[in-house]
């Protein structure tokens, strides 16, 4: 057996991982989390999804519900390499805690359970992980279960995931629970971490495994694909050094299996884990550089920002640079955390992962220090549901209105919208599982009870046709900002494009700047009140005052100027859409195809395979909130639906959607003008 190494790799800390774990709800990461952190050493005592009392489901609500809800980092020492574990939440409800998770990982597990297989959640996460470049071991779980098919679902991460799946161990000694699972793979295991080793003694029907391994590999350099034409087999010292270089390009993905209730198969995930999966990039010399992924609230601490450093070494008392808010905090202690247990270390090194107290005023994704270095976030979670709160006891008002503000600082895809006006507090959610969760945890955190109104869809708008929107922004004095935006429809999906071409001695670059900020800004709320999206925004003229004009007065025009053009493109709506997959036993089948017709989906020609029928297609969410829950009565709880969020399409004519705009219309240009300057007299 051979060491994996990678002569060529001169990353610092080359002992940290930084590692995701992912997967479908119930498919048992917490589990896995759970006996990694036993078997390591890092806890003494086994806890329990089930009993609530897993380390990384610290939360009353998670312990309650027996389901994360919020992303846990924590960490443990394998064989002298430390690694930051994420263990993330698998429901679809609390995807954006996934989505943040994502950005920081130099590595990931995909864990897919032996018997239920590939689910919704899993293509999400696994689409995303390709996106990123991240590489990924799979881990097939749950291989005591009745039930288990681990050739089907090997088959099924193939066909839905990636042909470039390999399986490359299986557990040892479990031959009889495991009913041929090791002769599936035929390959063993060692607890040598250093090694991933591939067996050369197999069990005849497993040959074909290893030869099928040797291709896979083989197929990734071509002077090995040769030699093993010319041998017709490898050896391990051959195959190892390509299958570690194409795991960490994302060309090759190991997958193990195991049972991790039962701690089998535990050891040699954690042995891939520190083998198979990176080191973090960058360099404690380059300048400080990282990115707030986290938050909490400690009692006692305050509020704490998880970060990822790329560059530099950060300690405590050290005043660092926010870009995002351009102001400077001051570090006051940097911890390690792991649930509700935390230990300051003073110091973060580029590549490692905690939490730095003192920061008051910073928000999840602000960039620390220098921008270089720090990769992008891909977007995930898309809240399709908006539901207001409402409280029984008209004093309990403010402090509901600040609680939802101290969570939406935790999850800002919350978009919490206080209209102060009408006294009215309304969310964005991804699901009925989320809301009922923020309820518990009003109450468990903040001692409120609320109520939730029904949820109802979040439309958004785009415009109709090309046109401008105009604004002199000259009265009432000091002031003076003139702007011209050229807008017009962009293509589905590609949200807004902004960019300007304006010289700057018209208006100078900090000016430029700041409308560059306030466009997203006045987009999020158009003509019927919902978000503008898929447009192309161009700043075509702009002029300052040289005496006059304050960089607040861009602040108040560009709202003006936008709403001005979409005043005169004209917006139509749009409407979000699900892809689904519909499984059914065929007797059911035509009464499911009449359903989908009435709630306006479109779907492909349905296939039948062993008894059952498969429907794929297209649905829209408004017309469908209530499908999953009558599904079970439609087909006597013999059907299953998998959903995935498919973007947004234009609303049919008949569909008309308006939503109260929060503060004052900037169309009203006097009474907005006012409002903006604290002026305006009720």
């Amino acid at each position: 057996m051979l060491p994996i190494t990678d002569e060529s790799d001169k990353r610092v800390q080359t002992n940290i991982r930084n590692v995701g774990i992912f997967a479908h709800v119930d498919a048992g990461k917490t589990t896995t989390t759970e006996q990694i952190l036993f078997r390591s050493g890092r806890i003494r005592f086994l806890g329990s999804v089930d009993e609530g009392t897993a380390q990384t489901d610290w939360l009353e609500v998670e312990r309650t519900r027996g389901i994360s809800v919020r992303s846990a980092v924590t960490r443990f020492q394998w064989n002298g390499v430390q690694v930051n574990l994420v263990d993330t939440p698998g429901h679809v409800d609390f995807l954006s805690e996934v989505e943040r998770s994502l950005r920081v990982m130099d590595g990931a597990v995909l864990i897919v359970s032996a018997v239920e297989g590939v689910q919704a959640q899993t293509e999400v996460v696994w689409q995303a992980l390709r996106d990123l470049r991240i590489p990924t071991l799979i881990y097939i779980n749950k291989m005591d279960r009745i039930g288990a098919d681990p050739a089907g679902v090997v088959a099924e991460i193939h066909r839905l995931l990636s042909a470039g799946a390999v399986p490359i161990q299986a557990p040892e000694g479990v031959e009889g629970e495991f009913k041929g699972a090791v002769d599936l793979l035929g390959l063993s295991g060692s607890t040598n971490a250093n090694a991933i080793p591939i067996a050369s003694e197999l069990p005849e029907n497993a040959q074909q495994s290893r030869n099928h391994l040797e291709e896979k590999i083989a197929e990734q350099d071509d002077t090995l694909l040769n030699r093993y034409f010319d041998q017709g087999e490898l050896a391990d010292a051959e195959l190892l050094p390509v299958l570690t270089a194409s795991i960490r390009e994302t060309k090759l993905f190991p997958v193990l299996f195991g049972a991790s209730n039962k701690g089998i198969g535990v050891d040699k995930l954690m042995d891939a884990i520190v083998s198979l999966l990176p080191p973090p990039d960058g360099e404690e010399t380059a300048p400080l550089s990282g990115v707030v992924f986290k938050l909490e609230k400690d009692p006692i601490m305050g509020r704490m920002a998880y970060v990822r450093l790329y560059g530099g070494i950060l300690r405590n008392r050290d005043t660092v640079r926010n870009h995002a808010l351009d102001i400077d905090e001051k570090v006051t202690q940097i911890r390690k955390v792991e649930g509700q247990r935390s230990e300051d270390v003073g110091i973060l090194k580029a590549g490692d992962i905690a939490a730095v107290c003192g920061w008051s005023r910073v928000r999840i994704g602000d960039i620390i220090g220098a921008r270089e270095g720090v990769p992008g976030e891909r977007r995930l979670a898309e809240p399709l549901l908006t539901v207001q709160v409402h409280w029984s006891n008209e004093a309990e008002y403010p402090a509901v209105v600040a609680a939802f503000h101290e969570l939406a600082d935790e999850d800002p895809h919350l978009d919490v919208q206080w209209l102060q006006e009408d006294r009215e507090l309304h969310l964005r959610v991804m699901g009925p599982i989320q809301v009922e969760v923020l309820g518990h945890m009003l109450i468990q955190r903040f001692g409120l009870a609320v109520s939730f109104g029904a949820p109802s869809v979040i439309y958004k708008e785009t415009p109709v046709q090309p046109g401008e929107g105009f604004v002199a922004y000259t009265m009432p004095k000091p002031c003076w900002a003139i702007l011209r935006f050229h807008i017009e429809p962009g293509e589905r999906g590609s949200g807004l494009q902004y960019s300007a071409i304006v010289r700057s001695e018209k208006l100078l670059d900090s000016y430029q700047n700041e409308v560059a900020r306030r466009v997203p800004e006045a987009l999020q709320q158009g003509l019927r009140g919902w978000p503008v999206t898929d447009l192309k925004v161009t700043l075509v003229e702009g002029e300052h005052h040289v005496w006059h004009t304050h960089p607040l007065d861009f602040v108040i025009a560009t709202p003006m100027g936008i709403m001005d053009g979409l005043a005169n493109t004209g917006t139509m709506l749009l409407e979000p859409i699900l892809r689904f997959r519909l499984s059914t036993p065929e007797e059911f089948g035509g009464k499911l195809m009449s359903e989908l017709v009435v709630m306006r989906g479109e779907f492909d020609t349905p296939f039948v395979r062993q008894g059952r029928m498969e429907i794929e297609g297209k649905l829209p969410v408004a017309t469908s909130l209530d499908f999953p829950a009558r599904l079970g009565s439609l087909t006597k709880g013999r059907g299953t639906l998998t959903t995935f969020f498919d973007g947004y399409k234009e609303c049919p004519a008949d569909v008309k959607a308006e939503r109260a705009r929060r503060g004052v219309n900037p169309l009203d240009t006097s009474k907005y003008i006012l409002a903006t300057r604290n002026a305006l007299t009720q």
